[in-house]
C-alpha cells in the first residue's frame, strides 16, 4: 500500500508492544507544548496539555479503570505516558511487576480515554516505579512490552516546582514551571516521591542537570 511505512519502521524489534507511530505521533505533539508557552501556565491546563500530547482525553468524571486519568500526572507513580498497540492493550501483569497488582486490566480504560487522531493502539499513564533498574521493571517495559513516549519527572530543587518530560533514552523533550506555583501542584511528598523512583537511573538526568543550574 503507497504511503505506509516499511516493517522496520512499524515494529520494534526490542519493545515489540510498542506502538511504534502512535509514539511518533505523541512526540510530535510534544513538541508544539515545548515550544508554546502551556506549560508554563496554571498546573491543571499544563496537566490537560501533557494529556492531549500524549494522546489521552482529560476524564476527571470517569470511573476508574474505565477511562479515568484524573490521576494521571498527579501523583508520584502515574506519569510514563505509554502507547502500546492493539495486541497488547489488554496485556495483563503476572507478577512480574512488582509492587503492582497482579492483573492490572488496563485495556478498557485505554480504548475509552485514547484519542483515536494520533493512530493504532492505545496510551496510558502507566505506573513508574520500577523504572531505576536497568533494564527498567514497569508496567510499560513489562505488561505491555513497550517503549514509554515520555515521562514526567520534578525537578529535585528546592520546592520541586520544576518538571521534565523525557523520553525512553533520559533525553529532554520539554520543561515546564506551572505558574500558580508549589501549592497547585500534586503534593510535595508525591512530587519528591517522584524523583526519588527516578534517582541515579538515565529518567533523572535530566532533572539533575536543571537542579543544578538551578
Amino acid at each position: 500500500k503507497e504511503g505506509t511505512p516499511p516493517l522496520s519502521q512499524m515494529v520494534d524489534t526490542q519493545y515489540p508492544g510498542t506502538a511504534v507511530q502512535r509514539l511518533k505521533a505523541v512526540h510530535e505533539r510534544v513538541k508544539v507544548i515545548a515550544a508554546d508557552g502551556t506549560l508554563n501556565g496554571p498546573w491543571e491546563d499544563v496537566r490537560r496539555r501533557i494529556l492531549w500530547a500524549g494522546g489521552l482525553r482529560d476524564l476527571p468524571d470517569a470511573v476508574p479503570g474505565q477511562g479515568y486519568t484524573g490521576h494521571s500526572f498527579n501523583d508520584w507513580n502515574h506519569v510514563d505516558l505509554t502507547t502500546m498497540n492493539d495486541e497488547t492493550t489488554d496485556n495483563q501483569n503476572d507478577g512480574s511487576v512488582k509492587g503492582i497488582a497482579v492483573g492490572n486490566r488496563l485495556g478498557n480504560g485505554i480504548r475509552v480515554a485514547s484519542l483515536p487522531e494520533l493512530g493504532s493502539g492505545g496510551s496510558w499513564s502507566t505506573c513508574a516505579m520500577g523504572c531505576n533498574q536497568d533494564p527498567p521493571n514497569d508496567v510499560a517495559h513489562i505488561q505491555f512490552r513497550s517503549r514509554i513516549a515520555f515521562k514526567l519527572v520534578w525537578v529535585p530543587n528546592e520546592n520541586y516546582d520544576t518538571f521534565v518530560l523525557v523520553d525512553d533514552d533520559g533525553t529532554l523533550l520539554a520543561k515546564g514551571k506551572p505558574s500558580d506555583g508549589p501549592d497547585a501542584l500534586p503534593h510535595l511528598r508525591e512530587r519528591m516521591m517522584n524523583y526519588k523512583i527516578m534517582e541515579g537511573s538515565k529518567y533523572s538526568s535530566a532533572a539533575d542537570q536543571i537542579a543544578k543550574e538551578t
